[in-house]
């Protein structure tokens, strides 16, 4: 059986609401089955969001892996003038997540790419959620191709169990950028953001 952070998903469908509220706005998505977490918003995307929106200058955001969309529509809704881009390897999530920008009226980029493979773009911030299921070296070259597509000054964010190698994660991070700090935890998760100069 197909993991989430596979290309194609054969598992039969199996389509429900999901509905959250951050900062006063609330989201309705839709998810389906073989995409992740998709009987509610998980914890670690939670609190991803919630330091993602402490951070309002942000012009261009980049989520990789954005499974059916939660992350990207968020970001877009609280500050609809940033231009989003989202991506994601399983084609399945690419077509929930475009289904979810329509049903929330936004305009986001939907790709299905495996990491920045089709993204060319430069960003002032990229957040992950890493497929840990997929293993250590597809999520540390998914942190490798994060360095050339962001901006000087831009910002990283990383959401990881601590249970799930954050303090190898943050080692990791440490080394391609130089810097790492963990600014925030909370329920096991960690927050490593990482500045690039």
């Amino acid at each position: 059986m197909s993991h989430y952070y596979s290309e194609n998903q054969d598992v039969p469908h199996s389509r429900k609401e999901v509905t959250f509220r951050l900062l006063g706005v609330s989201i309705t998505l839709i998810t389906d089955s073989g995409i992740f977490s998709k009987d509610h918003l998980d914890p670690g995307s939670e609190l991803l969001l919630e330091n993602i929106v402490k951070k309002p200058n942000i012009e261009t955001f980049c989520d990789i892996g954005c499974g059916y969309g939660a992350i990207g529509i968020t970001v877009k809704k609280i500050f609809p003038q940033c231009e989003v881009t989202m991506s994601d390897i399983n084609q399945r999530a690419v077509e929930t997540a475009k289904e979810n920008c329509i049903r929330n009226n936004v305009q986001c980029e939907v790709i299905h790419s495996d990491g920045f493979e089709k993204i060319s773009k430069k960003f002032d911030m990229i957040a992950i959620n890493p497929p840990i299921r997929a293993g250590k070296a597809t999520v540390y070259r998914l942190f490798e191709e994060t360095v050339s597509h962001l901006n000087i000054d831009g910002t990283l964010l990383v959401v990881i169990r601590k249970q799930h190698g954050a303090q190898s994660a943050k080692a990791k991070l440490a080394e391609l950028f130089g810097n790492c700090e963990m600014i925030d935890r909370s329920k096991g998760y960690w927050i490593l953001q990482s500045n690039k100069h």
